[in-house]
């Protein structure tokens, strides 16, 4: 593996989607490294929740634009990755306590 997975993987997304998806699909969502691939991805939440993933779809996220009076910025950019397991398993980091 090119990195340690906890490099890879930056952070849980919560949102109405990723709810949505996880009830529905057995579907997670994470913050990614933007240089990893679905390989590197899918080891990684094997390795460190000890789940068996089934599928890996990536998007790149540009940042926004954003603007401040006269003042023009951008969001840092990003990456999202879409973890697919098997039904028998869970994620403890998103189930309710």
């Amino acid at each position: 593996m090119k990195y340690d997975p906890r490099r890879i993987i930056r952070k849980a997304l919560t949102t109405e989607k990723s709810v949505i998806l996880r009830e529905s699909r057995h579907c997670y969502s994470f913050e990614v490294d933007p240089d990893a691939n679905k390989l590197e991805i899918g080891r990684a939440i094997e390795e460190l929740f000890k789940v068996k993933v089934v599928d890996v779809r990536t998007i790149n996220v540009r940042g926004k634009l954003k603007r401040l009076g006269r003042y023009a910025g951008r969001r840092p950019a990003r990456k999202k990755a879409y973890v697919t397991i098997r039904p028998e398993g869970h994620i403890e980091l998103f189930e309710k306590t």
